[in-house]
């Protein structure tokens, strides 16, 4: 038995832990199966490995709570960021995920949460019908790249139902489903106001969860893009509010959220 260094933190209740790559000793998926575990393990969403370059550069490895590895996270890298922010005084930096490089800036504190504004490259906004095992009729949405995967669906409820399910049950199939052979991560969105959506999230390799920054972003992005919704606005899930800045098609995101860092502590492993 041995013991590992971790950090906890949460961006609008979306938490991870925070571990150095060289503690990990190669066993990403083994690490985030048994520390993520909510009764079991410390309890997260998922693990960012983060990898201190000798050139002075950092990489994150994002591995979920069912042991596989995503792209990135928008909420996990402004979680790391924070980190950083508190336990470095870093208040600008750059991190590399598979799904490109992140630059987060502190724009300020309150109380215990940093908010940070993060770049999260150019969203892909592709309409498309599909079809779902088990599932009535055609589901009318749209693919949305923002690094990592999403399919996007709007609704008209409070609840956030779609065809006849709950948003659980529909997102745990489409996340699974054979038309995406890597998953991918659904979200089910309703349109507030001009400036403003509410949306619910399922998780590829998590599930439901509270909070997701590219969730986020690609909710917006879609109804920017087909919902003519400000290019400016408010993005309300579960866990709080975020908010995003999209000028025009071809230009970069930005998403500002708050992350706290919750503990440090050693993990028996």
């Amino acid at each position: 038995m041995s013991s590992i260094d971790f950090v906890k933190a949460h961006a609008c209740g979306n938490d991870f832990l925070v571990i150095e790559e060289t503690a990990a000793g190669g066993h990403y998926a083994a690490l985030a199966q048994k520390l993520c575990a909510r009764h079991t393990g410390i309890g997260a969403d998922g693990i960012e490995f983060l990898d201190r370059r000798g050139d002075g550069t950092y990489f994150l490895r994002l591995f979920n709570a069912d042991g596989s590895e995503a792209e990135l996270s928008g909420n996990g890298t402004r979680c790391v960021a924070a980190w950083l922010a508190a336990s470095e005084g870093l208040e600008n930096v750059a991190l590399g995920t598979h799904g490109g490089v992140r630059t987060c800036k502190v724009m300020r504190r309150e109380g215990a949460a940093w908010w940070i504004e993060s770049g999260m490259g150019v969203p892909r906004v592709m309409p498309r019908k599909i079809e779902i095992a088990g599932v009535d009729g055609v589901i009318d949405g749209a693919m949305v790249n923002v690094g990592n995967p999403h399919y996007v669906i709007f609704v008209e409820g409070d609840d956030f139902a779609s065809h006849g399910m709950s948003w659980q049950e529909l997102g745990g199939k489409i996340a699974v489903d054979k038309l995406f052979p890597h998953g991918t991560n659904v979200e089910f969105v309703k349109v507030l106001g001009e400036g403003r959506i509410g949306f619910r999230i399922f998780e590829r390799g998590c599930g439901p969860t509270t909070s997701s920054g590219t969730g986020t972003c690609a909710s917006s992005a879609a109804a920017m893009s087909l919902r003519g919704v400000a290019r400016e606005l408010t993005a309300v899930a579960e866990g709080g509010a975020q908010q995003v800045v999209w000028p025009e098609t071809q230009s970069e995101m930005m998403l500002t959220g708050p992350a706290q860092i919750i503990c440090r502590g050693l993990a028996e492993v």
